[in-house]
């Protein structure tokens, strides 16, 4: 009895160890994948800032220019810049990796969500990311420029300061255009039932008001600009789970393939 422990306990061990191997190794490659996008981009890294920055150089008034106050600002905010869409461009890469790595722990018939939701998450991250950059970013800059002009104050805006609200802006709004993914997740799962999605529904646009309020400037325009899109996607991702509700030939596949896996 004691012999046959340990033989468990070590080969739990041997588990354990080569999952921790297998993710080291997927999260070398992925990194891997980002510095080489990285290094094909930093010669352009100046242009990249001022497509980046263009925005807010639109928005200012006529001789209005960004300002560098650090002293080595001039030269890391356009790499950290860079680094963004290096980590956007190999984003697929780094998806794929960690579903390879989650993937064997998966049933079949959640494994086929693999692609779509790859494909999907990225494309609809990116979708939030233009939608803030072609709208939010414009729109938000003239209105706040409109109301430092009667102040008779020059309009400056330290390169740094705008990286820092680019990309926590970047960051809400790509994720909030995760939402339809999120809603058919939770119904294909069988985590949460789609009539009590949708009975739920004020409470979520409660919830998106609450949250645009906290992560964007405040200004009620563009809490708008983020709440309203989180209210409609997630009535589109209502609208998507319908066909995504298990089946009871899917359930019964999965209780197979669970009592054949603790059978093995």
């Amino acid at each position: 009895m004691t012999q046959n422990n340990s033989t468990e306990d070590s080969g739990l061990q041997e588990s354990f160890l080569s999952h921790l191997f297998e993710l080291r190794d997927r999260i070398i490659k992925s990194v891997l994948a980002i510095i080489a996008v990285f290094v094909c981009l930093v010669y352009w890294a100046p242009d990249i800032f001022h497509l980046f920055s263009q925005p807010l150089l639109n928005a200012l008034p006529s001789g209005g220019k960004m300002i560098v106050t650090d002293v080595t600002g001039s030269f890391f905010v356009p790499m950290k810049v860079t680094m963004l869409v290096a980590f956007l461009i190999a984003l697929p890469v780094v998806m794929y990796q960690l579903w390879a790595f989650i993937a064997p722990g998966l049933y079949q018939h959640e494994r086929k969500l693999i692609v779509p939701l790859v494909v999907s998450s990225y494309s609809l991250f990116i979708f939030g990311m233009a939608f803030a950059y072609f709208l939010v970013f414009p729109t938000v800059f003239e209105f706040m420029a409109s109301y430092n002009a009667p102040l008779g104050a020059e309009m400056s805006t330290d390169i740094d300061k705008y990286l820092g609200f680019a990309m926590n802006t970047f960051l809400a709004f790509g994720l909030t255009f995760e939402v339809p993914v999120v809603v058919v997740v939770l119904v294909r799962m069988g985590m949460v039932p789609l009539e009590k999605l949708r009975e739920i529904r004020p409470y979520v646009i409660v919830g998106a008001f609450v949250i645009s309020a906290i992560v964007t400037p405040p200004d009620v325009l563009s809490q708008l600009l983020l709440a309203v899109p989180m209210c409609l996607l997630y009535e589109l991702g209502l609208l998507i789970a319908r066909f995504y509700v298990p089946k009871p030939s899917d359930d019964e596949a999965g209780t197979t393939n669970s009592d054949t896996q603790a059978t093995v």
